[in-house]
């Protein structure tokens, strides 16, 4: 196996990561959605989920201003759609119109949810740290809401569903339905 030393891209060598559409609002409550790539559970109790924005981002600055975000997960089929939000600014572009995605509302926090999407963690902002040339925002989880038939017994079906996952370099992927059990 040949080596070669790259640093300036180290990241996409973790790649696939699992991409999200991530809902904020303005202070008006308009929505805007933002595609990540870069997003993790942190702890069970209290449970807390992270996701890392840079300052340069729209979104940023209504994560900053509204103290909430929503991190919906998308099936393959909507790959189109998450790679727009990715690619525009929401400043510019009212990504909801222009992906014709429908907006849901949660009980307990005022940003919406993504319908088409198969899981939701509606989150409060309870921590945010500066790391590097990124924000890693942590939201404490208000609320989950799942698409039941995607995950009997708790784990995804992946014969129903199949998550989108970024390569880098605008290229994604998804998952088989192999699945190896110990």
């Amino acid at each position: 196996m040949k080596h070669k030393r790259v640093i300036r891209k180290y990241y996409h060598y973790s790649y696939p990561l699992q991409a999200v559409l991530v809902t904020c609002i303005d202070k008006e409550g308009h929505t805007n959605i933002i595609t990540i790539a870069w997003h993790t559970p942190v702890s069970s109790n209290p449970p807390l989920y992270g996701i890392a924005v840079s300052p340069k981002r729209y979104s940023h600055r209504l994560i900053e201003e509204t103290k909430e975000f929503v991190v919906n997960f998308a099936p393959f089929q909507l790959v189109d759609k998450l790679h727009l939000c990715g690619s525009c600014s929401g400043k510019r572009i009212d990504k909801i119109a222009k992906t014709g995605l429908t907006l849901r509302s949660f009980e307990n926090i005022r940003t919406p949810l993504i319908e088409e999407c198969y899981a939701h963690l509606g989150c409060s902002l309870y921590k945010k740290i500066t790391i590097g040339d990124h924000t890693f925002f942590i939201g404490k989880v208000e609320e989950v809401i799942v698409d039941e038939e995607a995950f009997p017994e708790d784990v995804l079906d992946n014969t129903m569903v199949k998550p989108v996952y970024y390569l880098g370099d605008n290229k994604y992927t998804t998952i088989s339905e192999e699945i190896k059990v110990f």
